[in-house]
């Protein structure tokens, strides 16, 4: 591994961080980070208007890599949503949810580009 590339966990940290003040900024209340439910983990629960938004965060450092839309897999969609069904029970939740994807790309040492998509999916029964 060369000097200059930064570990996964700090990249994924990193984009986290980013992801949070983004959101924070179009007005949503960020209500848990890495949520826990046994092994399954939700980045980031959040909350907009009466909306709870489950929100899966994918961050790379350079732009030539799979999309991080290909890297977010149906079984990763489940395992969320089984999550998300224990987060809202477990904390006595009634409002919609939604699920959100923000991908963020760190190529750039002065700025990261962000693509927040919502309603990435939908959960299947």
């Amino acid at each position: 591994m060369s000097k200059t590339k930064k570990p996964t966990k700090e990249v994924g940290d990193k984009g986290e961080e980013i992801a949070v003040s983004f959101l924070k900024g179009k007005g949503y209340k960020i209500l848990n980070r890495n949520w826990r439910s046994g092994k399954l983990e939700i980045d980031i629960v959040a909350q907009t208007k009466d909306l709870i938004v489950f929100v899966e965060v994918k961050t790379r450092a350079r732009k030539d890599f799979d999309l991080p839309t290909d890297l977010f897999t149906l079984g990763q969609q489940k395992r969320i949503v089984s999550a998300s069904h224990d987060y809202i029970i477990s904390n006595d939740i009634d409002l919609e949810a939604r699920f959100d994807l923000v991908i963020i790309i760190l190529d750039n040492p002065n700025s990261e580009q962000i693509n927040h998509i919502e309603e990435a999916f939908y959960p299947t029964l």
